[in-house]
């Protein structure tokens, strides 16, 4: 039976950014592939002068789980995790759990300026104490304010038009990531290789977004499953220690919902991925099509959202898929032990035997779902 909790810490005690391994337990390698992601000319976007400096947000590696012994593969799961993630420890558990069950690929893709796309100062306290001081001083009693979420509350403030950059990036370099699986000039894959996702919180918005936007029609197959996630844009709420700090987010919701897409001067380029992200964050904005498009997914689309989820309320996911859709294909649950958004299997939770069962469920309707 597993033991999520020893899992967890297994897991994170063998896995090294960049360093290839197998995983005796369950049969599974780890490996490392490099992906360059293309320059703001050649993507038709200007990110923020600092923001194209970072040199580690356009050449990385990013891991993939894979049965071992296995040639080619013909299909994969890509997994997307949620903002503002440092590393990918609790996803460890979730992407070996999916590849054990599915008997597929399990691609771990990091978001623009996430996880190993970030420098490593914007997660290191020591560089971090006088950005923090400076927020504390300048919103004073803001108790939202932390270490964990200064680096990103200081740059949604700076600029909220970062948020949908770094989609317009992320989904950028996921089309060519499909492409490059599909027309099999990737070393895991055969070309036609089918791509399903599955989606945690802001993943999920994104994942809605790439398979409305279905660039080159690389997504028209895909199937999602979004676990605590799928909501529209406007009744997300990400004030947490964790996430986004009070006025960050704030400034963040007022730009989006008041904002963006009504500059005076053609700031964007009016593309299926930008109405596909405009079509996400009001309920009301261009609802019919919205929910349409939802429904005709029909059979693709499953998620699992949490009762006492604060980030990604239900009542936001029915908005954004609308009634009919959200009944058929989201499940509301709960569990008996504390949880977060952020961090739904508490490692440290002493009542081992309800979250083990807790993500034994999950991630079983998810492999079920997507094997």
């Amino acid at each position: 039976m597993l033991n999520y909790n020893e899992r967890y810490i297994e897991l994170n005690s063998c896995f090294k950014q960049g360093a290839d391994c197998h995983l005796d337990e369950t049969g599974i390698n780890i490996r490392f592939f490099r992906f360059h992601s293309l320059l703001n000319d050649e993507r038709g976007l200007t990110l923020p002068c600092a923001d194209s400096n970072i040199s580690e947000n356009f050449s990385f590696e990013y891991p993939v789980f894979t049965p071992s012994g296995k040639q080619k593969q013909g299909e994969a799961i890509l997994l997307l995790h949620g903002l503002n993630e440092r590393s990918w420890n609790k996803y460890l558990p979730w992407a070996e759990f999916l590849c054990c069950n599915t008997g597929k690929p399990v691609i771990l893709f990091p978001i623009a300026f996430h996880i190993n796309r970030a420098p490593l100062t914007w997660s290191n306290p020591r560089n971090l104490i006088s950005l923090l001081d400076f927020r504390k001083e300048k919103y004073t009693d803001d108790r939202t304010i932390s270490y964990a979420n200064v680096a990103l509350s200081d740059r949604i403030s700076q600029n909220p038009e970062r948020f949908y950059l770094s989609g317009r990036q992320t989904w950028a370099d996921l089309t060519v990531l499909f492409e490059e699986i599909k027309t099999g000039r990737h070393p895991l894959f055969k070309e036609g290789t089918k791509i399903d996702i599955f989606a945690y919180s802001i993943g999920a918005f994104l994942s809605q977004v790439a398979l409305m936007a279905n660039q080159k029609g690389l997504f028209s197959d895909s199937r999602l499953f979004m676990f605590c996630g799928g909501s529209i844009f406007r009744s997300m709420f990400g004030i947490s220690r964790n996430i986004l700090d009070k006025p960050a987010f704030e400034k963040l919701q007022q730009y989006y919902i008041h904002i963006f897409g009504n500059e005076p001067s053609a700031q964007w380029e009016q593309d299926n991925a930008f109405h596909a992200f405009n079509s996400m964050i009001s309920p009301d904005k261009f609802r019919l099509k919205r929910e349409i498009f939802f429904e005709q997914l029909g059979k693709r689309l499953s998620g699992i959202t949490l009762l006492r989820d604060c980030v990604i309320p239900y009542d936001g996911v029915r908005e954004a898929l609308g009634q009919k859709i959200t009944d058929a294909c989201v499940t509301l649950l709960d569990f008996t032990f504390p949880y977060t958004h952020e961090n739904p299997f508490p490692v440290n939770e002493k009542d081992t035997t309800s979250v083990n069962a807790a993500f034994r469920n999950i991630f079983s309707r998810a492999a079920e779902f997507l094997g």
